[in-house]
């Protein structure tokens, strides 16, 4: 007989709660619980037959997907909670009349394309480590640059004792007092370009996303979110079903 059970965390995803990774999180942080008992990694579950519960809601399926982007200002987080009372990007989103999550993240201080969704199999492929999707940035830094430190970023910065990998820097503008870049990276680390351009000593006084996967931003105002069309989506369903085999 065919097993029906599936991991806690794909069947949260599957449900629009949040992705993989987010769902693991809530789970490793005792915020999951399936029929009354408190969930642990490695769980799984069997979607028709038991009760899951997450900060004591009841889990049910997604009867519609919903794809958004939205232009994120500065001073929001990535999150649809914050525990220290920051704006939040859930704020900005209360009228898409479902709950949609990030897909992937922007630091506060930083702006842009955010896509956001209830398709959490989308997203865990979208933002897996294996995926390497690239991502366009437009970065402000102060003063000059010079080819060398270009060349330094492109080819990889350490950080946290790991190589970032190569990717795409080139000028956009120079000013008297300042430089705008572009960077196309395949990673999404931590603050990674913030990282990459401190350790050239390079200090970023902006930086905002405009491209993800092809997918663009184009003039949406800053705090504005529209649905994606129909070109955009099938794009990213297209990258995902290329990219699922390798994780």
């Amino acid at each position: 007989m065919k097993d029906s059970k599936i991991r806690l965390q794909k069947h949260l995803s599957q449900c629009g709660i949040a992705s993989r990774r987010k769902a693991e999180e809530l789970i490793e942080a005792g915020k999951v619980k399936v029929n009354g008992k408190v969930a642990t990694i490695g769980d799984k579950v069997d979607p028709k037959r038991d009760k899951v519960t997450v900060r004591g809601k009841n889990v049910v399926a997604v009867n519609e997907k919903v794809y958004i982007m939205l232009h994120k200002p500065r001073g929001f987080v990535t999150t649809l909670s914050d525990e220290l009372g920051r704006k939040t990007v859930a704020d900005l989103v209360k009228d898409v009349g479902v709950k949609v999550f990030p897909v992937g993240r922007l630091d506060r201080d930083s702006e842009g394309l955010l896509i956001m969704t209830n398709d959490g199999e989308l997203a865990n492929i979208l933002t897996h480590p294996s995926s390497h999707i690239n991502k366009t940035y437009r970065v402000t830094v102060k003063g000059q640059v010079s080819e060398e430190q270009i060349n330094e970023l492109c080819s990889g910065i350490d950080i946290d004792g790991r190589k970032t990998l190569p990717c795409d820097v080139f000028v956009m503008e120079r000013k008297e007092d300042r430089t705008v870049l572009c960077f196309i990276i395949s990673e999404g680390r931590n603050r990674q370009i913030r990282r990459m351009c401190e350790a050239v000593k390079l200090e970023v006084l902006r930086l905002k996303r405009t491209e993800i996967a092809g997918v663009k931003l184009g003039m949406l105002p800053q705090g504005s979110w529209r649905n994606l069309n129909e070109r955009e989506l099938q794009r990213l369903i297209n990258i995902s079903k290329s990219k699922e085999e390798n994780i």
